[in-house]
């Protein structure tokens, strides 16, 4: 264990002397070309660094920390895109902590003076909102009644913000990577008696609040679930496998929080949360875009996603461009997951993964046209119904093809015998202690 340690630190030091010189390079060298040949060694080194690890928790969340998420930040990072290249002025510490941690930092309103600059400077991060420059333009005759300027405002409003269901165009919301359209955007703030408000641009409410509490209850959750395998004799094996899948979640989800919390500390940010209670999904589309892993989604969007919409776009209808954009995404996360499995299990791969991923982007991408087609329908299934659906297929497509490439390497078997070292060394710290208070 002590040995596995020493490894796990020197791989991560060399993380950290890796990003100080890509960090100097963007400094140094223009964006292009150039740049990214500046940077495909440490890409390729970002790949090799988990195979120094044999642990399946610390080469795992190497894996996906720095093979997938860094590297992919970097080749954003080459043309002058993506988190690190969206503050030219950011400090080294907060470079790192961006570039090899799944965080992503939530975006500030920026002032009322600077709105009409924010409309044609919006960063990808902040999505679209209503035009509402001409609601707080100053009054230029001060000598006008007030009841005439409230009427001028009013229609200026008016004209220039029609009603949200009249709008050209929806808004665009998050989805694995892709965008949804959406049938009801939110319709701009109005202001009361002439007067603007001080905060003209909508707020997202702060969910990173009542994450703690959240963490706290699936912490012990996952404790409980760890007493549960001792009795995986007597439960049946279905239900085996729904405690196993359980398990990754809760997994991954504290291993993003300990992360998160560990840079909001540090670095003092406020950070957009990685998980949105993905067993309350109502769709796929719900699923991959506004609930699972939500890191994952933002770091696909703008390498993915993206260009190979504006690809597609000059082959097919506008309508149907973001189908094959979705496609691509789900074959670009297969991929990257059997490099994670790789250097898990150090095993060729069977692709059982890939089917996964490929199976649920086509599904998604049916669903997609399905909607299209039948918009003007507006036929829905009841919540509930369409709740159950979306986790059942999910979860029993995890059971026929995800789950069976971890238990090919026997991960679930050797997370137990780390779980059994870890609970041993911390039996022995705390042992001097509790002899003294005895």
């Amino acid at each position: 264990m002590e040995g596995e340690m020493s490894n796990f630190f020197k791989v991560w030091l060399s993380v950290y002397l890796c990003l100080c010189y890509c960090y100097a390079t963007a400094k140094l060298v223009p964006k292009g070309c150039t740049r990214l040949l500046c940077l495909l060694p440490i890409v390729c080194l970002f790949l090799y660094l988990p195979l120094f690890l044999s642990s399946i928790h610390l080469v795992g969340v190497t894996s996906f920390f720095i093979s997938w998420l860094a590297n992919f930040k970097l080749f954003l990072l080459a043309f002058g895109k993506g988190p690190l290249s969206s503050d030219p002025s950011i400090s080294l510490g907060r470079f790192v902590a961006v570039a090899c941690l799944p965080i992503k930092i939530q975006q500030s309103n920026p002032p009322q003076n600077s709105l009409d600059k924010h409309k044609n400077t919006q960063n990808d991060s902040i999505p679209s909102l209503p035009n509402q420059n001409n609601q707080f333009k100053e009054n230029s005759s001060p000598a006008k009644s007030h009841q005439n300027t409230q009427n001028e405002n009013s229609q200026q409003q008016h004209k220039e913000n029609p009603p949200a269901n009249h709008q050209n165009g929806p808004q665009k919301s998050h989805i694995d990577g892709q965008f949804k359209q959406n049938p009801h955007p939110s319709p701009p703030k109005s202001h009361k008696n002439g007067q603007n408000k001080e905060n003209p641009i909508p707020q997202k409410p702060k969910q990173g609040h009542r994450v703690p509490l959240n963490n706290v209850t699936k912490g012990l959750l996952f404790g409980i679930l760890l007493r549960a395998y001792d009795y995986s004799d007597q439960i049946h094996p279905k239900a085996l496998l729904l405690l196993y899948s359980l398990h990754i979640y809760l997994l991954l989800e504290l291993i993003l929080a300990v992360a998160a919390t560990l840079a909001r500390a540090l670095l003092a940010i406020e950070l957009e949360p990685q998980f949105n209670e993905p067993y309350l999904s109502t769709s796929l589309q719900d699923f991959w875009g506004r609930r699972w892993n939500l890191m994952v989604t933002s770091i696909l969007r703008p390498t993915v996603y993206e260009p190979t919409l504006d690809i597609s776009r000059r082959v097919v209808d506008r309508k149907w461009a973001p189908l094959p954009a979705v496609l691509a995404t789900f074959v670009v996360s297969a991929f990257m997951h059997e490099i994670v499995f790789y250097h898990m299990g150090r095993m060729r791969p069977t692709w059982g993964v890939t089917c996964f991923f490929l199976l649920h982007g086509i599904c998604l991408t049916v669903e997609i046209a399905l909607k299209k087609a039948w918009s003007a329908g507006r036929w829905r299934l009841p919540r509930l119904v369409a709740g159950l659906l979306t986790v059942g297929f999910v979860m029993g497509t995890c059971f026929w093809l995800f789950l069976p490439q971890f238990f090919r390497f026997g991960a679930h078997v050797k997370a137990f015998e780390e779980y059994a070292a870890v609970g041993k060394l911390f039996r022995d710290l705390i042992s001097p202690f509790v002899s003294r208070v005895r």
